[in-house]
């Protein structure tokens, strides 16, 4: 029989192996060390593990805060992963007992953790645990190869600009997100957290370029009213991903949404890149509307899921029982 062993992910060698491990199963991913140091400084608390079968590294886990909602949300976002080759061999149900065990530690209740519908037996993972669909997001991709840059026609009395030719507008945007993101449908209201939570995760973001990020700005008050996003996962080649699309609320059904997103798809073009993918909650009527005039193609739905921690052993369980 082989030997299992689960261990914390901390040093970089570690965090490049999960990397690695994430990336073969999941290659549009955003697998990266660097992504997962900005994660550790931006939110921490989470933590990562990988398993392995006989001193091979053969699997990875990770757990910790869900970005869009405030520390006390009751629940911590999961991932895993295990090559095929190793699956069945209990390398993911040992990994689901280690970030289980630290979330229970953090005093949260719940896991989420995300499935695509081409990925059948990571929804049979956790279904079989007892996982609910909690969610689910509907993704769209766009090919960018042989797609003329767009025009981009700033509605009246506004100018589209970016990031970096505006640095100045970054922290601005604050006041956008504090109406846009509690509008977002989903699941319930996100917020965009403290100031400084918001620069680190939706404007400063490592993968998140600043000739990718589309800014409009109200030419009467000299404000930005809304912003569109791109992020680059650093494993994915030349696929870009919609990281947010905001428009405060004065100014929505004008075509700002349309107009920021021609101008992403315009600098995507620009840069290089190959196709663009984005994701939507269901019941997100308008973007998907937008999605489908600019010509977007459905993709394989994602579906957010909810379970339950792993049981504890028994002797933790007889431990944790009040004589």
């Amino acid at each position: 029989m082989a030997e299992l062993e689960i261990r914390r992910a901390e040093r970089d060698e570690d965090l490049e192996t999960a990397a690695r491990i994430i990336t073969a199963v999941l290659p549009e991913s955003a697998a990266t060390v660097e992504e997962m140091r900005w994660s550790d400084r931006t939110y921490p608390g989470g933590q990562r593990f990988i398993g392995l079968l006989d001193g091979a590294a053969v699997g990875a886990a990770g757990a910790g805060r869900v970005y869009v909602y405030g520390p006390e949300f009751p629940g911590f976002w999961s991932n895993l992963t295990v090559l095929p080759e190793a699956r069945r061999r209990g390398v993911g149900s040992a990994l689901y007992g280690a970030i289980s065990e630290h979330t229970r530690a953090a005093g949260k209740e719940f896991l989420l953790a995300a499935a695509t519908e081409d990925h059948p037996e990571a929804i049979e993972f956790l279904v079989h645990r007892g996982f609910e669909e909690h969610e689910r997001m509907k993704t769209v991709r766009l090919e960018l190869a042989d797609l003329a840059a767009p025009e981009i026609a700033a509605p009246e009395g506004l100018e589209i600009t970016t990031l970096e030719a505006r640095p100045e507008l970054g922290a601005a945007l604050y006041e956008v997100a504090l109406q846009a993101l509690p509008d977002i449908p989903g699941d319930g209201p996100q917020a965009p957290g403290t100031v400084e939570e918001f620069i680190a995760r939706d404007v400063r973001k490592p993968s998140i370029p600043a000739w990718g990020f589309a800014v409009a700005v109200d030419r009467a008050a000299g404000r930005p009213i809304g912003n569109a996003s791109l992020q680059l996962p650093g494993s994915a080649g030349k696929l870009g991903w919609h990281h947010m699309t905001a428009v405060a609320r004065a100014w929505r059904g004008r075509g700002v949404a349309t107009a920021l997103k021609r101008a992403t798809i315009r600098a995507a073009i620009e840069h290089g890149l190959a196709a663009l993918e984005g994701q939507n909650a269901v019941d997100n009527a308008a973007m998907r509307a937008v999605n489908r005039t600019l010509g977007y193609q459905p993709r394989p739905d994602e579906i957010i899921f909810r379970g339950p921690l792993a049981p504890l052993p028994d002797a933790a369980r007889e431990a944790a029982v009040p004589a």
